[in-house]
């Protein structure tokens, strides 16, 4: 052990190793975050200052765009900034704290989804005992108790992660820092890690899965006891992209965190993260606001108040001129 190198930083995967390619995916990743951060600030923005929308629905779907909106700031503008620039280095303070905002906003995001789909299924199939059952403030204990054991389970796995030395080598196979890239760096022994992060991701992963699947055949059941159509097909068109977006985060993520350590680093596996650490951000505020015609009436009225005060505002300067 005395010979082996500790390393104090690591080194993270770039997006390709042609000068012109690295310029061309960190500008189309940067263009898919501005336009997610854009898409998920509108939709705080929106269900926050329109009264209508101050509903159990739209205040989880509120808590949901602020979460994606940070998930995808952690990853992101590092990697593309890093592509930019040629610089793949990243502290080992650094990488911990990528670490565990990565676990802790998955982990809030995916619970989240799952408060969503029970929500839905309460105002679909017991719509007598909605306002009863998500009133205010079992919205509010539902997300404190993602959030809370969120701290606990990114918590959990980080600590116990970095508890190990780093000696192998330096080079994570992946554009921002997970915990299966890292345990293969690691000269100790990794099989009780391994055990734990399969564990407590097959856990709540299946959990919220199983409970979501639950929740929308209910749903399903109930949609098709409706007896205009046109109403069927507006509660599958809202259902099943959010079906597909889950999918698409549980498969990926699945995939990556639970296949054996000798089989990571691949090209397959960066694609993969992206399907888990960007995409679902990116595809939420498509699902919930552009298909969503309370929301883009919203946007309307509130595009129409902002330009009349503008109105306003100019008048008022060109009398005083």
């Amino acid at each position: 052990m005395s010979n082996l190198t500790i390393f104090t930083e690591f080194l993270l995967m770039g997006f390709s190793d042609i000068r012109e390619l690295q310029i061309m995916y960190a500008l189309l990743f940067l263009l898919i975050y501005l336009a997610t951060l854009m898409g998920n600030l509108l939709i705080v923005v929106v269900t926050t200052l329109d009264r209508s929308l101050h509903t159990p629905m739209y205040f989880f779907l509120r808590i949901l765009s602020i979460v994606d909106a940070c998930y995808i700031s952690v990853t992101v503008p590092k990697a593309s900034v890093n592509s930019l620039v040629s610089n793949r280095a990243i502290s080992i303070t650094g990488c911990a704290a990528q670490v565990f905002l990565v676990l802790f906003l998955a982990y809030v995001e995916f619970t989240l989804l799952t408060v969503m789909a029970r929500d839905r299924y309460v105002a679909l199939c017991h719509p007598l005992h909605y306002p009863m059952t998500m009133n205010p403030q079992v919205c509010m204990q539902l997300t404190l108790a993602c959030l809370l054991t969120g701290l606990l389970y990114a918590g959990f796995n980080t600590g116990y992660t970095f508890r190990l030395p780093f000696c192998q080598s330096n080079e994570i196979h992946q554009f921002f820092c997970d915990i299966p890239s890292l345990l293969t760096l690691s000269c100790a022994e990794t099989f009780s890690n391994k055990i734990c992060i399969g564990a407590s991701v097959l856990g709540v992963g299946a959990g919220c899965f199983a409970f979501i699947t639950a929740s929308y055949v209910h749903i399903f059941s109930a949609v098709f006891k409706f007896p205009v159509k046109a109403d069927q097909r507006k509660a599958f068109s809202t259902c099943v992209p959010h079906i597909i977006v889950v999918s698409l985060f549980v498969v990926s993520g699945f995939y990556v965190y639970l296949q054996p350590s000798s089989h990571s680093g691949s090209i397959k596996d960066l694609v993969l993260s992206v399907a888990y650490s960007i995409i679902p951000p990116f595809l939420n505020p498509i699902i919930y606001s552009l298909r969503n015609k309370q929301i883009k009436e919203a946007v309307r009225i509130q595009i129409n108040e902002a330009a009349k005060i503008a109105m306003k505002r100019m008048l008022l300067l060109k009398n005083k001129a």
